[in-house]
């Protein structure tokens, strides 16, 4: 760790590059909002995954895989999926009807993310273990004069209180003053303020939800979105901790009313002390909607044909995020993809045929300016040989078959052997070296010399 260039990290909350100092270097703690599992997660829910799956790797390798925590939620309260366990499944628990629900989702999610080369989280809790905390933090606001228990069209709520914060509004900064009545934003007849949002919001006869009392009020209801991530991150990591990262389009409102939320239940100064977030993606230079038609999951990419006429390989979609700066926006296309398909090809290959060249370091310094994903595949280019694999593998980008295992004047003898065989018309043996040496990861292309017209053969790791 000593030889370790600093890491520096953007800051949204204060619109900076700050060194990155944890609060605990023998227990950093990362929190991401994950996804909402209603349907398979689709190629935007994809790209704060790898980010943070880099920048996990880059604390693991700094400050050791036993001292940092990553916690990626999954959100499974939600109305439409509420609605979905109380139709097919009416005689479960409500807990139990979700998690039937949202079962396949959630483990078609887990699979993408791994096909992404992405490491597991240390903890992924889901929103409906945590429903007692989120009311238990609810009734601490109200106690705490930040939160009230309203009347309005859809029954008996909590909102909360943004008048109560005085500082609310620094993330994304907006003004509340701006906020206010007659401006530009209407004041429901049950808000305080036109800012205020929920927290705890009533269910009808039909609708599924959980009870809870707040103050001696009764509110059958379910939680809303923000009351659920300030609950699992202060379970899994503390009222305060070093980074919360997400999506660009997570400022406001997300992420600031966890903020203002996690600040009042538990009285501190800050809820993170560093904010990430990655820019925006559009596909083919158009935003992704089902409206247009480019509305892509990542289940299509790695398992259909429906983009570009051909599957691609995970890790052929994690080069083709990295090679945008996590901060700027992404246009996700056909071409990137064959882009980075054919920068992958001659990595790997060089990783493998060449001569040792280059030192990694230059790729982890990289990572380490802000995840400067950009300058580390750039810096790939000096790489070859063992260099080459180790930068690969920090990177998430490892070959089928371990590259590390991989000897080629060991494989070159193996095919020179095979070559023998064959002029000895001893197919049986020839067939059996080119097995074993597939089943390593190691695919032969048989062809001719062009000038003598002798057979020759080629070998590459194969994906």
């Amino acid at each position: 760790m000593a030889d370790q260039t600093p890491i520096q990290l953007y800051d949204t909350l204060t619109r900076a590059k700050r060194r990155f100092e944890p609060i605990d270097p023998d227990n950093v703690r990362l929190y991401v909002c994950g996804p909402t599992v209603y349907d398979y997660a689709h190629i935007g829910n994809a790209r704060p995954v790898i980010v943070f799956d880099v920048l996990f790797r880059l604390l693991r390798h700094v400050y050791g895989a036993d001292h940092v925590t990553y916690v990626r939620n999954i959100t499974d309260v939600e109305d439409k999926i509420n609605a979905r366990a109380l139709r097919d499944h009416p005689d479960l628990p409500l807990n139990e009807a979700i998690r039937a629900v949202t079962e396949k989702t959630a483990d078609r999610f887990r699979a993408d993310a791994l096909a992404l080369g992405c490491l597991p989280p240390t903890h992924e809790p889901r929103a409906t273990e945590h429903i007692e905390g989120m009311i238990a933090m609810i009734g601490t606001l109200i106690d705490r004069g930040h939160a009230y228990v309203a009347t309005g069209e859809e029954g008996a709520g909590v909102l909360f209180d943004v008048g109560s914060m005085p500082d609310y509004g620094m993330l994304s900064k907006r003004d509340l003053d701006e906020q206010q009545a007659g401006a530009r934003v209407a004041v429901a007849a049950h808000k305080r303020n036109p800012a205020d949002f929920v927290l705890w919001k009533q269910s009808g006869p039909d609708e599924p939800g959980w009870d809870a009392d707040f103050g001696g009020t009764a509110i059958h209801g379910r939680p809303g979105w923000h009351i659920e991530c300030s609950v699992m991150s202060a379970h899994h990591l503390g009222e305060r901790f070093d980074i919360h990262g997400g999506g660009i389009d997570l400022v406001f409102p997300h992420h600031e009313n966890e903020i203002a939320q996690s600040r009042c239940a538990h009285g501190t100064e800050v809820m993170a002390n560093y904010w990430m977030h990655n820019g925006f993606l559009q596909v083919e230079g158009q935003k992704m909607s089902k409206s247009l038609g480019n509305f892509v999951t990542v289940h299509d990419l790695l398992e259909t044909e429906k983009f570009g006429g051909r599957k691609w390989p995970g890790e052929v979609l994690r080069l083709a995020m990295l090679m945008t700066h996590y901060r700027e926006p992404i246009d996700f296309s056909v071409r990137r993809l064959e882009e980075a398909d054919n920068l992958l090809t001659r990595l790997w290959r060089r990783a493998v045929h060449a001569e040792d060249a280059g030192s990694a370091a230059d790729v982890e310094n990289a990572l380490a300016d802000d995840l400067n994903t950009v300058d580390a595949i750039h810096a790939l280019s000096n790489l070859s040989g063992r260099p080459l694999r180790s930068a690969l593998d920090f990177l998430g980008l490892p070959a089928a078959a371990p590259l590390g295992d991989i000897d080629p004047k060991s494989v070159q003898a193996t095919i020179d052997s095979r070559l023998a065989f064959i002029r000895e018309k001893n197919w049986v043996e020839a067939d059996r070296i080119r097995d074993e040496l597939l089943e390593k990861g190691i695919q032969l292309k048989d062809g001719k010399d062009p000038h003598t017209g002798e057979r020759v053969t080629t070998w590459e790791v194969k994906r």
